[in-house]
C-alpha cells in the first residue's frame, strides 16, 4: 500500500472479484498499490472463490457477503463495511448476470422472469449498492461501474445489452440524486476483455476479432490494465466535477465507423 498514491487514505468497496482475470481484480490490485484500503464482496457459490482469489492481492483483505438480490444483505453489508473500514470513499460496481435465455441469437426467447433477473442483478444493483454504502460516505464519494457501450445493438448480447442500457440510465439518475451529498457516479465502458463473464457471452469471439482491427489505438483482449487505471482515476479525487459520465476505455472503437 502506497502512502503517496492517488488513492492514499481512501476506503473502497470492490464488488465482482472472482478470478484474477476479473476486471474487478485488476481494479482492486491497482487500488491497493495506489494507497487504498479495500474490502471485497462476494455472493452465493462465488463467495468462496472470491475469498480464494483475495489471497492473490498484495495485502490481505476482508471479504464480506453481499447478494444484491437479498434485501437483508444491504444493512448487513453496510455494517460489515463500517466495521472493517469505518468510512467508505468509493465503490466499484462490477456486477452483472443474465440467464442463458437472455443471450444468444434469439431475442424473443427470453421470458420476463429471466429478463427481470438480468435487470435486477446488472442494473438495479447499482442503486442497491448506493443504498448500502452512501450512508458511510461522510466525506462524499465515488461510484464507478463497469459498462459495455450500448448506443448500438450487438450480436448475441441481447437482454444483457438492454440491462446495460438500464445501468447507464440508473447511473445518470443516481448522479442527479446523490450530487448534493458530494457523491459522484460514473461508468467505464470497457472494450472486450477475456474474463469469465465474457466467456458466457455467445459469439464473444466476434468482438475479439473486430476490436483490434477497428480501434484507432488498437486493443489487447488480454490486458485489463487500461480499464483498471480509468476506474482508479475515477475513484480518486482527480475527477472532482465529473458525474453521470460514461468514460470509454476501448481503444477508441466507439468513435469510428466501418
Amino acid at each position: 500500500m502506497s502512502s503517496s498514491g492517488i488513492l492514499a487514505g481512501k476506503n473502497l468497496v470492490i464488488t465482482g472479484v472472482l478470478t484474477d482475470a476479473s476486471l474487478a481484480f485488476g481494479v482492486a490490485q491497482l487500488a491497493q498499490r495506489e494507497g487504498a484500503r479495500i474490502i471485497l464482496t462476494g455472493a452465493g457459490r462465488g463467495l468462496s472463490i472470491t475469498e480464494r482469489t483475495a489471497r492473490k492481492l498484495d495485502q490481505a483483505v476482508e471479504v464480506i457477503e453481499f447478494d444484491v438480490t437479498i434485501a437483508e444483505h444491504v444493512e448487513a453489508a453496510r455494517e460489515a463495511a463500517k466495521t472493517h473500514l469505518g468510512r467508505v470513499d468509493g465503490v466499484l460496481h462490477s456486477i452483472g448476470f443474465a440467464p442463458a435465455s437472455c443471450l444468444g441469437d434469439d431475442l424473443m426467447a427470453a421470458p420476463w422472469p429471466d429478463v427481470a433477473v438480468a435487470m435486477e442483478i446488472s442494473a438495479f444493483s447499482l442503486k442497491t449498492l448506493a443504498a448500502a454504502f452512501v450512508p458511510l460516505m461522510t466525506n462524499g464519494g465515488s461510484f464507478v461501474g463497469l459498462d459495455f457501450d450500448n448506443t448500438v445493438a450487438w450480436p448475441a448480447y441481447n437482454w444483457m445489452g438492454v440491462a446495460k442500457a438500464a445501468l447507464e440510465a440508473t447511473n445518470r439518475y443516481l448522479a442527479r440524486e446523490l450530487g448534493a451529498k458530494g457523491v459522484r457516479c460514473n461508468l467505464v465502458a470497457a472494450g472486450p476483455i477475456r474474463t469469465m463473464a465474457a466467456k458466457s457471452i455467445p459469439s464473444f469471439a466476434q468482438f475479439e476479432d473486430i476490436w483490434s482491427q477497428r480501434a484507432p489505438l488498437g486493443w489487447n483482449i488480454l490486458d485489463s490494465a487500461p480499464v483498471a487505471k480509468a476506474c482508479v482515476a475515477l475513484l480518486s479525487d482527480w475527477f472532482p466535477a465529473t458525474t453521470g459520465e460514461i468514460v470509454h476505455v476501448d481503444g477508441g472503437f466507439h468513435a469510428v465507423g466501418v
